[in-house]
């Protein structure tokens, strides 16, 4: 007898959501942990740092059988001043840097929350590998820093082609 026809591929399914849960908030720890102190080496042991205490933390969670599964990919914002946002942290899991969208995503929904808190400059200070990425999403290059020892870009996201996304949620608290 031969074994049955496979079925069709189906890929797996994300959320891109504010973290509101708090294994989404620890997953998305462990991540940027894994991505900035064990893969890049710019921190020693971790990278937290006085922006977690007022952050919002974005994930990426894929999900298996219909069930949130593992978080892939994150990213934070905080208010830096009124009317002023700051992101960073953004982060994903190895394996899943070439799905298409998934960076992008993380980003957009990141400004698009933003927005709906009231941001008129949202800038993030990526490392400078990036900045094709970014401006690709309707950002634009403001000036380049060394930051940990590799070279950055301070970039500023066209707010225009972010438009205001409501929160679903509040987030949960971010811990220590």
């Amino acid at each position: 007898m031969f074994p049955a026809e496979p079925g069709p591929f189906v890929p797996p399914r994300f959320t891109i959501k504010l973290a509101t849960e708090a294994w989404e908030v620890a997953a998305a720890m462990r991540l940027r942990r894994d991505v900035f102190c064990r893969e890049q080496r710019l921190f020693a042991e971790s990278d937290r740092d006085a922006a977690d205490a007022i952050a919002t933390t974005i994930v990426a969670v894929k999900y298996a059988m219909g069930m949130p599964d593992i978080v892939v990919g994150t990213v934070r914002i905080h208010a830096a001043a009124p009317r002023a946002w700051v992101g960073s942290r953004l982060a994903i899991r190895a394996p899943f840097r070439g799905v298409v969208g998934l960076g992008a995503g993380l980003v957009y929904r990141a400004v698009s929350t933003a927005n709906a808190r009231g941001c008129d400059d949202f800038t993030a200070t990526v490392q400078s590998q990036n900045v094709r990425f970014f401006r690709r999403l309707q950002w634009e290059a403001l000036d380049s820093c060394v930051l940990h020892g590799v070279p950055h870009t301070r970039m500023r996201a066209d707010l225009d082609a972010y438009p205001p996304l409501g929160d679903v949620r509040e987030p949960v608290s971010r811990g220590a």
